[in-house]
């Protein structure tokens, strides 16, 4: 990783591909990632970590499947949300949008559970910047 600052929104020019996120940074044993998502991803959980979203331009939805029943939170731009591990869900960008998450490093884009992976989502631990 680096010593020096990164600045988000170059990072972001620096690739185009949706759903693949890139590491710009780790704190103690967690990845700080971004990614250009739009449309949907797949559904999936977390068994072991919670997944913490950061909204940095445009609306992300994220899908939720709780006890209590299915829900949808949107998240703007500034918004944060964090999903409970275990908790099943599914993040989409109806007209896209760039996002930070945190995870535990090593940690697949599409968790421990999930549906099947269409060929344009990136199922790695996301690659470093």
């Amino acid at each position: 990783m680096t010593t020096e600052p990164i600045v988000l929104t170059e990072a972001l020019a620096t690739f185009d591909t949706l759903w693949s996120p890139r590491i710009v940074a780790r704190v103690n044993a967690y990845d700080v990632r971004i990614a250009k998502v739009a449309g949907e991803h797949v559904w999936h959980a977390h068994d072991h970590t919670d997944e913490f979203f950061l909204v940095l331009d445009g609306e992300l939805r994220i899908a939720l499947r709780e006890p209590a029943g299915e829900r949808t939170v949107r998240l703007t731009k500034g918004a944060v949300f964090t999903v409970p591990r275990g908790v099943e869900h599914r993040p989409y960008a109806p007209e896209g949008a760039a996002i930070l998450m945190v995870e535990p490093s090593g940690t697949p884009t599409v968790g421990d559970r999930h549906d099947a992976v269409p060929g344009h989502v990136d199922v790695t631990t996301g690659p470093r910047l």
